[in-house]
């Protein structure tokens, strides 16, 4: 489906084509592609075209005010939508269906879209490569001897591919940018607190944020202003007006300053990244941004901060999963205690365990002063980092990630290897503030590589017209070996 989302809702609300066959062509192609891809845990045919069938029978004035009206798409599978699993990408919760909507969901239908399915995603959102699924791991559309980045790798692929126009995400250190940076896609973490986490399956409440992935920033912008505002349902989103994103998209990016931390371009930097980004960099000074030098003098501890945090968090959200409430139980596990440790252990996948175990660890009596304590600290270091880089500048723009796409089984065997690939997004998760991966190029062996552009609170609208201005002036023809 190459169809932008503004083409194929114009189509529809014009009379040239209908909901349900637009969604036929998006079911085809999911489960045609899904064979190779393994980008969805969950293709929901009946409910997606029963929703087609009722766009279509919406009087055409009235379908004109739904802004993605019959437009297709696809959910992360750690994000509820009712009558749909919520796996997590995990056995323990299985087929698990979640009694309501995610809030996400719930403004997403009220705007007309549909959903064709759940995406696969490293279990519990807890990786860099979706080889943490316990259902399989997703293929990257570009070259399936490559992961296609995680943990919303499913998404990714499914965007990259042509199956969708445009899916949900979940962004905890890095979860959409860095695997929209492996497929060639746009990849959007907004402000914490800008979209609702009510339905979003909790990793490290702290950190996650519910993102978007599309081919444009246009797309991007049209599903992020559906979805973001507040929510009574969770107390953490702000309230914020949320301006027009389609209406500033457009407008001019002369003037505007770009910060560059040179730190952040040299050691254990791949050279045709480098190479990209500061061919960006050049591109962006051409179009009139002025590019100036900044500092992020903690950033070089981010790894470390995160992986103490967001492991305490997941630590503390993920002791829910007992095998009492929901999905998985352990058998011949006759004894409370020995059925709580025998569903945990059948139930979660090697990853998951891992960072339970340094979760627990940061926060026993012994450590919490020594780890996660000190790492609360740093992070508050590194959010006035960026307050005093936004004194100087409207932007950061740094590499996405620090590599293009690896093989399977490059990194598996070395978890700080594999963390390390975050170490360009975790930074905004940690500072709260908004992240957007555009694609900038592509390596010698035809694979996409991403620059980041992050910017203050609420700068969603400002970040979405840097990465429209780089699309117009730099746009990425070429497609994937497996696409629509």
């Amino acid at each position: 489906m190459s169809d932008s989302i503004a083409k194929l809702r114009d189509g529809i609300e014009h009379g040239n084509h209908t909901a349900r066959a637009v969604t036929e062509s998006a079911l085809a192609s999911a489960e045609k592609l899904n064979r190779t891809l393994n980008a969805f845990l969950e293709i929901g045919r009946n409910q997606a075209l029963h929703r087609a069938a009722q766009v279509d029978a919406i009087d055409q004035t009235d379908k004109a005010n739904l802004p993605l009206a019959g437009v297709p798409m696809a959910v992360k599978d750690n994000i509820c939508v009712r009558g749909m699993q919520v796996s997590c990408g995990s056995r323990i919760l299985g087929p698990y269906h979640p009694p309501y909507d995610a809030t996400a969901i719930t403004r997403l239908l009220a705007a007309g879209s549909l959903i064709i399915g759940k995406t696969n995603c490293d279990e519990f959102a807890m990786g860099s490569s979706n080889e943490n699924s316990a259902f399989g791991p997703v293929k990257n559309p570009w070259d399936t001897a490559r992961v296609p980045g995680g943990s919303s790798g499913g998404s990714a692929a499914a965007v990259a591919a042509g199956i969708v126009p445009a899916a949900l995400g979940s962004d905890t250190g890095g979860s959409v940018r860095q695997p929209a940076a492996f497929c060639g896609v746009i990849g959007l973490k907004p402000t914490y607190g800008r979209v609702s986490r009510y339905g979003l399956v909790a990793f490290g409440s702290s950190l996650d944020q519910i993102g978007v992935l599309a081919r444009t920033a246009d797309d991007v912008a049209a599903v992020l202003q559906v979805i973001a505002g507040s929510d009574p349902h969770d107390a953490t989103t702000a309230d914020v007006p949320v301006p027009d994103y389609s209406a500033e998209i457009n407008q001019d990016i002369k003037g505007m300053r770009l910060g560059v931390s040179r730190v952040l371009l040299g050691e254990g930097l791949n050279p045709e990244v480098r190479a990209a980004i500061e061919r960006s960099i050049k591109i962006y000074r051409d179009l009139g941004a002025e590019i100036v030098d900044i500092d992020l003098p903690h950033a070089k501890y981010a790894i470390a901060v995160y992986y103490i945090i967001a492991t305490a968090e997941a630590s503390s959200n993920l002791a829910r999963f007992d095998g009492v409430r929901y999905g998985f139980r352990a058998e011949d596990a006759p004894a409370l205690r020995d059925m709580y440790r025998k569903t945990r252990d059948e139930g979660f996948g090697p990853e998951v365990k891992r960072r339970i175990m340094l979760g627990t660890y940061v926060l026993s009596a012994g450590y919490y002063d020594a780890y996660y304590l000190k790492a609360q600290k740093v992070r508050t270091l590194l959010r006035q980092d960026f307050v005093n880089a936004f004194a100087k500048c409207d932007a950061v723009l740094t590499p996405t990630t620090p590599t293009p796409a690896f093989l399977f089984g490059e990194k598996v065997d070395d978890p700080l290897a594999m963390y390390l690939n975050d170490i360009f997004t975790v930074t905004a998760n940690l500072a709260g503030v908004p992240g957007i991966s555009v694609p900038c190029g592509l390596s010698a062996d035809g694979l996409p590589i991403g620059l980041q552009l992050m910017g203050p609170y609420w700068s969603e609208a400002q970040l979405l017209r840097l990465a429209h201005a780089y699309q117009r002036a730099d746009p990425l023809t070429a497609r994937p070996a497996i696409h629509v």
